[in-house]
């Protein structure tokens, strides 16, 4: 079943505002929640008298109203997220929190907070007192909040901090994860940069700037795209990025229906539309180099496929010697550990060199790019490429060896992008014992998503134990498979090699349908 076609889909909550012209507020909300497949239970908290062109009055619902919505809702209705917007009055504020803790004494329950200070055509939205019943009624209780860069500066009365530092000061009121939206700021005229502070990860999230004005709505929809992805059990990092994704192709679609900005046009086919998938960056850097990069990422033809074939995985430079050329690429993956130097390391590298020298195998090294001069290239995991400063990433980059990562999750994909990899390892595949990871297998699924979205080629690894499996991977679009234990109890490399070769590639077969899951 797609991830969009739950026969009972969740509930999220959208504690907003009305807008009369269709643009933005619960109208955007429920254009956002529908492209993600989840209910939406809209609950107004503000009239809104507003054209395309300008927000005219602002009516805030007396908070008895407001708390009959909530009250209806709940024994019938309870949502896996609550969001909300535009609130309108701090008696409003007041009764969000006291439900959502009300809610949290039953069950597990999502907040997320799109702080609407401020309308996009200048409506001054939030008083002093509002502004201080954000800081002390919603921001300790958030999930996620999502302001754009304004917002966060007036949440927190400062108009002159970097924009990563005034994400860490509003996790430090509270809200366990921020992301300061920056679309419409000038922070740099060739890409949407918002920037993701989060316990998972932290880091810019890059997308193409659009140059449509039709982006009535954007705000309101990227908060939504968030709380629904938290909804279907994404952990936020990746529901940022799978927002981030909905909303720029949403701005992308916008249209006029009016004489001003036209609302944006959320839909659920977002989710396979590899140019909407965003880089991520690994530090609070902006190097040119890396923009550079960045933007020759965005502007690139869709990779060959590069068949990669069967990627073995050892410890052994003798077992290296016994598989070169029978199988096509070999990764020597030595740990550091106690009374390991860097002499016994060279010389491990050095005779896998030469094992592989005048076959058809190319000869990877995991973790010492450093050790790894004449190696075909190197594979590094995520952590240790953020062990790294900005300079040590660029020297990695510039040392001409080919670069592989490891990637487990939607923002490790648009991480990894963002260093132009010669490959990137989806996994685990399977439930796998060789590594301890905190990791869900992926599923064939993930992986079929992987291979559509990543712009390079895509490596299964993981719980690979089989042929068949190794099959299954490459119809799901797979351009390698990665064997570990697999290897073990091998007698003959030639007839080991023949037997997971065959039919690897064979196109006849139907693919695996590609979906994101968590």
């Amino acid at each position: 079943m797609s991830w969009q076609q739950d026969l009972t889909p969740p509930i999220i909550w959208s504690i907003a505002g009305t807008d009369s012209g269709g643009g933005a507020g619960l109208s955007a909300d429920t254009r956002a929640a529908a492209a993600f497949g989840v209910h939406l239970c809209p609950v107004v908290a503000a009239v809104t008298a507003q054209n395309s062109q300008a927000v005219e009055r602002v009516f805030a619902l007396p908070v008895e109203q407001l708390q009959a919505q909530l009250d209806a809702l709940r024994p019938d209705m309870r949502p896996k997220v609550i969001k909300t917007g535009l609130l309108g009055s701090v008696a409003a504020v007041e009764a969000v929190a006291c439900s959502v803790d009300a809610l949290r004494r039953e069950a597990p329950l999502a907040l997320v907070i799109d702080p609407v200070l401020r309308a996009s055509s200048g409506a001054d939205l939030a008083d002093a007192a509002l502004i201080a019943a954000y800081r002390r009624w919603l921001l300790p209780r958030a999930d996620l909040i999502t302001p754009n860069l304004a917002e966060a500066r007036r949440l927190l009365g400062d108009d002159e901090a970097a924009v990563p530092e005034l994400a860490r000061r509003l996790q430090n009121l509270g809200a366990a994860t921020v992301c300061i939206t920056g679309g419409d700021s000038a922070s740099d005229p060739r890409f949407s940069l918002d920037w993701l502070s989060s316990p998972q990860a932290s880091g810019w999230l890059a997308l193409p700037r659009l140059q449509g004005r039709h982006n009535h709505g954007s705000g309101c929809s990227f908060a939504s795209a968030a709380a629904s992805a938290l909804a279907r059990g994404f952990v936020c990092v990746d529901a940022v990025v799978l927002a981030k994704m909905m909303t720029w192709c949403a701005m992308r679609d916008g249209q006029a229906a009016g004489l001003g900005a036209g609302p944006v046009q959320a839909r659920g086919g977002f989710v396979f539309e590899p140019q909407a998938m965003p880089l991520m960056g690994w530090d609070e850097s902006l190097t040119a180099r890396e923009l550079a990069r960045w933007q020759g990422v965005f502007e690139a033809e869709p990779c060959d496929n590069e068949a990669f074939g069967l990627y073995a995985i050892t410890d052994s430079p003798v077992r290296i010697a016994a598989l070169a050329g029978h199988v096509p690429q070999l990764q020597l993956r030595l740990k550091r550990g106690p009374g390991t130097d860097d002499a016994g390391l060279k010389q491990a590298i050095a005779a896998s060199l030469v094992a592989v020298e005048g076959s058809s195998s190319r000869l990877w090294v995991n973790d010492h790019w450093r050790l790894a001069a004449g190696a075909s290239g190197v594979h590094l995991g995520q952590e240790d490429v953020l062990a790294l400063s900005a300079d040590e990433r660029q020297a990695l980059l510039d040392s001409g060896l080919r670069l592989g990562l490891s990637s487990h999750s939607l923002w490790e994909l648009a991480r990894a992008r963002g260093l132009r990899p010669a490959y990137i390892a989806c996994g685990p595949v399977w439930p796998t014992v060789s590594k301890a990871m905190p990791w869900q297998s992926q599923g064939l699924g993930n992986l079929a998503w992987w291979a559509r979205m990543a712009g390079v080629p895509v490596l299964a690894i993981g719980g690979i134990l089989a042929p068949d499996q190794a099959r299954a991977c490459a119809r799901a679009g797979a351009s390698g498979v990665c064997l570990l234990r697999a290897l073990d109890g091998e007698d003959s490399p030639q007839a080991f090699a023949e037997a997971w070769m065959q039919g690897l590639w064979d196109h006849s077969i139907s693919a695996t349908e590609p979906h994101p899951s968590l």
